[in-house]
């Protein structure tokens, strides 16, 4: 991996954990600092999260983390049914190690909403969701879902109540989990397309109300 990548790597991780909100300013000089690399290095990996649709360039004011509008949302839903529900419906029986994943996820995201950091609790919902995508055993859909995830959590962001928006949806990742492992992979498809069908419009309701940039 290129030194540029690694950055890169690092600052999509800090997206997808919700340290980077929409909106900061993502600072050359800091980031040098930070990542102990020169301007090129950070240049270019600020470059490769633009064309990821992770940061944008704001006159005077530099490169930010950028914020998610409503046309955003609706792509990133129909990519999500794209991939999620194929994902299920091509899927083979549930394997253990694939069912590990998804419970470890699942897990982390009951500890996280015990300790009510709901945050945590959204982060640990995009792993699992990041595991149903694995089900097609395709590296090249898992590296782009990855910038799926991190567009997600920059949505997720906007919610001026997370706790409320984060509760519904983790006995819905077990239960899907759950048919999945018993073999029911068309209820399973109902349940996940209902799931993103309540989460799109929940979102959208979030990201209508928010002022204007």
């Amino acid at each position: 991996m290129s030194l540029p990548d690694q950055v890169a790597l690092e600052l999509r991780a800090d997206i997808i954990g919700g340290r980077l909100l929409p909106g900061m300013p993502l600072v050359e000089s800091e980031l040098v600092n930070a990542y102990n690399a020169s301007r090129n290095t950070v240049r270019e990996a600020l470059h490769q999260l633009g064309r990821e649709g992770l940061t944008s360039y704001v006159r005077n004011k530099g490169v930010i983390v950028r914020r998610m509008g409503l046309d955003d949302v609706r792509d990133l839903f129909k990519v999500r049914r794209t991939l999620e529900l194929q994902a299920i419906v091509a899927s083979k029986p549930l394997r253990e190690y694939q069912s590990d994943l998804m419970l470890d996820a699942i897990e982390a995201a009951q500890l996280a909403q015990d300790r009510e950091n709901w945050q945590a609790v959204g982060t640990h919902s995009l792993r699992f969701h990041q595991h149903i995508v694995g089900l097609m055993r395709s590296p090249l859909f898992d590296e782009f879902f990855t910038q799926v995830a991190a567009q997600m959590r920059l949505v997720f962001s906007n919610a001026p109540n997370e706790e409320t928006f984060q509760k519904p949806w983790l006995d819905r990742d077990r239960h899907i989990h759950d048919l999945l492992g018993d073999g029911r992979k068309k209820d399973a498809e109902d349940a996940m397309s209902r799931y993103l069908n309540d989460s799109e419009r929940v979102l959208l309701d979030i990201v209508s109300s928010l002022p204007k940039h």
